[in-house]
């Protein structure tokens, strides 16, 4: 009742001087009654008179919005916007006519635009996230929780590729067999004894070779020759290859740590992008 008398009282304002501004609050009042053909009447015959009337303009493109005169309603809120960009009753108004011509890509940009305005407005706060989720696919979440260390350390090592093979040790073949019994040596003669017993030991078939100490010292020296004449390249080689297979502990451990951290950095921008 009270708005009736107030809208009846802005009608006898205008009708005593037709030029006053108070034309726009009188077609706010009707669109808010929903009288909203009197409202585009009343809007369009003081902006004929006062034609920069940001407010007047923007009460008449709501109210063709509300008379389904969507195309005429983005012409006046356009309007607007020119001379005010951050009009934000326009901004509302044009994401609703796009969002009413099922546009739904442009209307979530002007709602955002909207809500950059106005951040504490619940409204559109929910308006933006129902859009969100129809236009715009989800992503998958992370999980990062509920996982025991053993369980996250094995997912790791099925997502990421295995680490390289050691080249495999090359086989040293041992050197032939020294022909040290094949050559004589003469043995040192001894104080006091004449040149034909020496002669004598000389060549008797026992003192024709040296034998090893004990069973396993030939090999042994045998071994170490063959080793000491390899050549430089392949007992480095060789080094390498001992030592790769002699540490897969450690190359295990680097491989977890490189795939933890490819894990980490996914996680890192998985949570980027839900806050954004």
């Amino acid at each position: 009742m009270a708005d009736n008398q107030r809208i009846e009282d802005l009608r006898r304002r205008i009708q005593k001087d037709p030029a006053s501004i108070a034309f726009a609050q009188l077609a706010e009042e009707l669109r808010r009654a929903g009288q909203c053909q009197e409202a585009v009447d009343t809007c369009r015959a003081g902006l004929s008179i006062h034609p920069g009337y940001l407010s007047a303009r923007v009460t008449l493109g709501r109210a063709l919005i509300e008379l389904n005169q969507l195309g005429e309603a983005i012409t006046e809120l356009e309007l607007v916007l020119r001379s005010a960009p951050e009009n934000l009753a326009a901004i509302r108004g044009i994401a609703e006519i796009h969002h009413r011509q099922g546009q739904l890509g442009e209307a979530l940009h002007q709602y955002r635009n909207a809500l950059a305005l106005a951040r504490n407005d619940p409204d559109l706060e929910r308006t933006v996230h129902e859009l969100s989720r129809e236009i715009e696919p989800q992503k998958p979440a992370v999980p990062t929780d509920g996982l025991s260390f053993e369980q996250m350390q094995q997912e790791l090592f099925n997502l990421s590729p295995p680490p390289p093979s050691a080249p495999a040790a090359q086989h040293v073949a041992p050197p032939p067999a020294a022909v040290a019994s094949s050559q004589q040596v003469e043995p040192a003669p001894v104080p006091g004894s004449s040149p034909a017993a020496g002669a004598e030991v000389a060549a008797s078939p026992a003192a024709t070779a040296i034998e090893p100490e004990s069973p396993g010292e030939a090999p042994v020296e045998q071994a170490a020759s063959a080793v000491l004449a390899e050549p430089p390249a392949t007992q480095a080689e060789a080094g390498s290859a001992v030592q790769s297979v002699e540490n897969p502990t450690r190359e295990r451990a680097l491989h977890t740590v490189a795939a933890l951290e490819q894990w980490l950095d996914a996680i890192h921008v998985a949570r980027i992008d839900e806050r954004s």
